[in-house]
């Protein structure tokens, strides 16, 4: 039986902020304003007062112009910025950037045992938790492979895979699959879909695509041009996995437009 990686972190220590399983299911955020000062420019605010709740195992799709501080949501729930104002309580999260930033010299198994080897686990117990998965993740083959002789698709794999094995119950996706092709974006979302029904996690996922939105939330936050402010919250009362010719998929999709401004 492969350890999850919540499993395996635990038992090698790897999670050590000392949260409760409890205390690890939620993301609330509380009226965050964001504003970022400029040497002799005038200061931009990201955000405004923006509100925003994932419980345990729930997919929060957030959306919204470009500029609007969907990124900085991200870093906030991640904890690498602090907000002006508002409160932000999360349980542990990792951080999955828009480019994949695998290392160039590191083969795919060793990069995605990146964030074992970080919590201080040894290369070869890293490489021996991370390979049941990249059998899982459809990778056994290229393991030994280095990111230029992987697919975009694949890449994203491994990156995916280095953040769920760090262990954490919160995934920040920032726009994960917005490099690819329509085609092999459009298989990265199913592949996605699939691959958090086997190993839940609250995830909160930024995206400029509407239509991935709806596909892969239980729940899409609209935001407003910048500062972002919460302008729609809409419930996605689906089963997965779901199809872009459903009508309720594409009723959803219209009302994300308009929330949006967006004609349909």
């Amino acid at each position: 039986m492969i350890e999850t990686p919540l499993q395996a972190s635990r038992a090698l220590g790897a999670d050590r902020a000392g949260h409760s399983e409890q205390a690890a299911a939620p993301v609330e955020i509380d009226r965050v304003s964001r504003t970022f000062s400029r040497a002799r420019r005038p200061a931009v605010q990201a955000l405004a007062d923006v509100s925003l709740r994932a419980g345990a195992g729930e997919i929060v799709t957030v959306v919204g112009p470009s500029g609007c501080g969907k990124s900085t949501l991200l870093e906030l729930i991640c904890g690498l910025q602090r907000p002006d104002t508002g409160t932000v309580r999360c349980a542990p999260a990792a951080l999955m950037p828009q480019r994949d930033l695998l290392l160039p010299w590191a083969s795919a198994l060793d990069n995605a045992a990146l964030a074992l080897r970080a919590a201080g686990v040894g290369r070869e117990r890293a490489r021996q938790l991370a390979r049941p998965w990249l059998e899982r993740f459809g990778l056994a083959e290229f393991e030994r492979a280095r990111p230029a002789e992987l697919s975009g698709g694949m890449r994203q794999r491994v990156s995916f895979l280095r953040s769920l094995l760090a262990g954490k119950p919160v995934l920040a996706l920032d726009e994960p699959f917005a490099s690819l092709d329509a085609i092999t974006r459009a298989e990265m979302q199913g592949w996605l879909d699939h691959a958090l029904t086997a190993e839940p996690r609250t995830v909160v996922l930024v995206t400029h695509d509407v239509e991935e939105a709806v596909l892969l939330g239980d729940r899409v936050v609209v935001l407003s041009g910048r500062p972002g402010r919460v302008v729609a919250c809409i419930e996605v009362a689906l089963a997965r996995p779901r199809r872009r010719a459903d009508p309720t998929v594409v009723a959803l999709r219209e009302r994300v437009l308009s929330s949006l401004g967006v004609g349909g």
